[in-house]
Parts: C-alpha cells; structure tokens; sequence
C-alpha cells in the first residue's frame, strides 16, 4: 500500500514536471519602464503582455519590470542595447541622447492637438524615425505616448514664456528640451524621473514639465503651486525592442509582437484620456491650474523659433519639413 501510494505521489510529481516542461515558453522577454504600474503606459504594458502571450499561444512570456526597477530611462535604453533588457519604451527625449533624429518630438508646439499626433507617430514620419534607431541595436516597433506635457512650477503663474525668467525647471536628459527651456529663459536641469519629487520638495528644481497621468502618479502637485495647460509637446515613448532578440523571432512571432504593440499603444491612448479629466478635477484644489491664453500661446510658438533652427541639422532639414507638413494635415 505504501509503495502504491508512493508511486502514485511520484508519477503525478513526474508528470507536473513534464506538464510545467511543456508549458515552457520559447522566448522570455523582460519588459522594463519607469512608470508607476496605475500610469496608463504602464496599464498598456501589461494590455501588451496580455496580447502577446495569449496570441503566441504561450511561445513568448513577457516579464514586466517596471516603477525604474531596473534604473531610469538612460540606463533602461542601454540595458535594451545589450540586451539584458529585451523591450522598452523610452522617451523619444532620452532616446536623443543615442540618435539625434529623435530630437525632432521633443521640438515645441510642433503638435497642436491629438490628430495631429497621431498623423505624425502613427505615420510615414514617425514609421521613419523609427527605422533610424537600427544602427542603435534597437529595433523601433511603435510610437507609444502619454499625453501631453504640461508645466508646473513654485514662483508664479506661466502666461508666456517670460514668466519663466530664472525659473530652475527640471526636464529630461534631452538636449531639445533643455534648449527650449533656456531660449525662454528658464535655468533648465535634467533630473532623472524618480528624483523629481524630492527635488522640487528640497528646491533643488522649482518647476518640472509632465503629461497630467505623471504629475497625479508621482504626486507633483503636492510640492507645487501653478500648473499651466500649456500642452507644447507631446510625450513620446518610442517602443522598441533590442534588436538581436527581435531578429531571432520567427516571422509569424514578429507579428504577434508587433500587432501586439499597437494594441497597447492604442490602450494607452486610450487610458490617457479616460484619466486626464478625472486628474484635473481631482488635484484642483491642491494646485492652482490655469489654461493658457491664445496670446499666451503664440508667444511661446515664437520664442521657440531659435529652437527649430538649431536641431534642423540635426532631425535633418528633409524629415522636421516633412513633420510640419503632417502636424499641419498638409
């Protein structure tokens, strides 16, 4: 009886085993972000995994790693290079810092409202700049993105781009956006995401710029007094794979992932604007926030001129002309 029951206990232990052998998927991704998992484009991440694991039928698994558990988003690109992380989505600012084409979302005001940008991420110019990122080890999938970015700051109201004289603005690693913030005469810092809130509590910074998902999720209107709508530029992730574990898929796996990220890219658009209302309506009495004038707005559109001709050489002159005509509608 003791050896029946043994057997019985070995052959189930046996064929868990072998059950959990055959289940085993063939490519293990890690997925790393800096976002906080309730941000949409981390919701989106998980809409991802979701669709990629279900539509392999288990071939590809997906690990997340997100909230910067794996480091910012500088460390996040390098890593994907290297290919200790296989799947990200960077900010097209950071992404500047590797290839300077990527200057070219980061530009203000180039996109005036939500059609415009999709014209631009979802088409021929955005499917260019993502080609571009292949002599970077990367292989660019999808432009992914959450909302537009506005400012906030402790000194005063922003009306125009003179109210930000001598305000200390902490902005991405990126070269585009800290030209923009000097040429209104901020003092411009770059500041790794995770290191915002302190730095604004401590007056390290005394104002940042983030879509609204990332100023509720990180509780920046806690430290700060003045938000301005100024929506100048939409903050773009670039969706993007190391390129070695993308070019060792199978083709119908390659379509799986891709299909997969325009599902989440769609989701997070989505999740964007099902939030945006809900956040200013919700932060409205810790901060005081304002929408900027039309006077307001031409006044920063002109300031910013010296900006897009300094990274026209850069983006090249064929694709930021090429860009205006789409964000146009043109």
């Amino acid at each position: 009886m003791i050896y029946r029951k043994l057997g019985i206990g070995l052959t189930l232990l046996l064929g868990t085993a072998f059950a959990g052998m055959a289940a085993a998927a063939d490519f293990e991704f890690t997925f790393a972000h800096v976002l906080t998992e309730d941000t949409p484009n981390a919701r989106a991440a998980v809409v991802f995994k979701e669709e990629v694991e279900k539509n392999s039928d288990g071939r590809i698994e997906i690990n997340i790693r997100p909230a910067a558990q794996l480091g910012g988003d500088v460390e996040i690109i390098e890593q994907t290079q290297m290919g200790l992380v296989h799947i990200a989505i960077p900010p097209t600012g950071n992404l500047a810092n590797f290839n300077e084409q990527m200057y070219l979302f980061d530009l203000p005001f180039l996109m005036e409202d939500d059609a415009a940008m999709q014209r631009l991420l979802d088409g021929e110019v955005g499917t260019e700049l993502l080609a571009t990122l292949e002599p970077n080890n990367l292989q660019g999938i999808a432009m992914w993105g959450a909302g537009f970015r506005h400012m906030t700051n402790n000194i005063r109201p922003i009306n125009g781009p003179d109210d930000l004289s001598g305000i200390k603005m902490r902005t991405l690693q990126a070269p585009a956006i800290l030209a923009t913030y000097r040429a209104f005469g901020a003092n411009p810092t770059a500041m790794a995401y995770t290191e915002v809130y302190n730095g604004l509590q401590q007056g390290v910074v005394e104002g940042q710029e983030n879509p609204l998902a990332n100023i509720d999720s990180m509780k920046f209107y806690e430290v700060q007094d003045y938000m301005t709508l100024t929506g100048h530029a939409y903050h773009t992730y670039a969706a993007v794979m190391n390129k070695q574990a993308w070019e060792g898929l199978p083709d119908d796996l390659k379509q799986v992932v891709q299909d997969a990220m325009i599902v989440g890219r769609d989701a997070a658009r989505e999740f964007t604007a099902q939030d945006e209302g809900r956040i200013l309506e919700e932060i409205s009495a810790e901060i005081e926030i304002q929408e900027l004038s039309d006077e307001g707005r031409a006044a920063f559109i002109e300031a910013s001129q010296p900006i897009y001709e300094e990274f026209r050489p850069l983006v090249t002159p064929q694709l930021m002309d090429k860009a205006i005509a789409a964000a146009k509608g043109e």
